[in-house]
């Protein structure tokens, strides 16, 4: 804790790279923090850096600074550092020497492709918010004779099970056989969306693959590498005003 201000606890341990503030929220809850001796019950909390805050009995670490960095998630991972069910997790698979690493929102078991991963909670919650409108691209293998007028409805959102979704550019790229690809691109990022907005219009998914989060691309990252944006790449990106401007919208593969 550099500034002397006091914060919000769950900011406190995100800003440290111990997770999302979200995760702090249930840490708290589940009673694994403590403030000068006292466990804590509510986040309703503020803390400055005189006060001895402690995660499971250990002090917090020093936050460095703000760092993200881009990852090739193969297919088979779990973006979770524990997984109740024993699967293998993207975290373990990471090396050892990036320290404990938090992802910007998530790909399912079977998704793969572009995970930005950073050691600070506070930057993460920033990119995952619906606000930042950045675009997310994806390509996408499914079953089924694709229908391309059922793919450009997709423009005006869709509501399925109560859940609504907002609008999806979607392209038919080839028709091969019983099999087609597409080219997706979506602002909100729902959980499951591509697949449960594809599987409704009848084509189930069989392979995922996200290309982009905004202005930060897969490119040729080979698949399971780890690649840290450079600082000087990561300012520009965050200073810049509107994010759904950027030129990413605008570029396909």
């Amino acid at each position: 804790m550099n500034d002397a201000a006091p914060q919000r606890i769950a900011k406190v341990l995100a800003r440290a790279g111990l997770c999302s503030r979200r995760d702090a929220e249930r840490w708290i809850a589940e009673g694994r923090v403590a403030v000068d001796g006292t466990v804590l019950t509510s986040p309703a909390v503020t803390v400055t850096p005189a006060n001895d805050v402690r995660v499971d009995g250990a002090p917090l670490p020093e936050p460095g600074r703000a760092r993200l960095w881009r990852y090739h998630k193969p297919a088979g991972l779990v973006t979770t550092h524990r997984d109740e069910k024993g699967r293998a997790t993207v975290f373990a698979a990471l090396p050892k020497e990036a320290g404990r690493l938090i992802s910007v929102g998530r790909l399912d078991l079977n998704s793969e492709g572009l995970l930005l991963l950073t050691n600070d909670g506070t930057l993460a919650r920033r990119l995952e918010l619906p606000a930042t409108g950045w675009l997310r691209r994806y390509k996408v293998r499914v079953h089924g004779f694709v229908d391309p007028a059922r793919l450009a409805a997709l423009e005006k959102g869709v509501t399925i099970d109560g859940i609504a979704y907002g609008p999806i550019r979607a392209q038919l790229e080839r028709q091969q056989g019983s099999n087609a690809w597409l080219a997706l691109g979506l602002r909100e990022g729902k959980n499951r969306e591509v697949r449960r907005v594809l599987e409704h219009l009848g084509y189930p998914v069989a392979r995922l693959i996200r290309l982009s989060y905004g202005p930060f691309q897969l490119g040729h990252l080979a698949r399971g590498a780890l690649e840290e944006v450079p600082k000087k790449v990561l300012d520009e990106q965050l200073g810049k005003g509107d994010p759904t401007s950027k030129p990413d919208a605008r570029r396909r593969r």
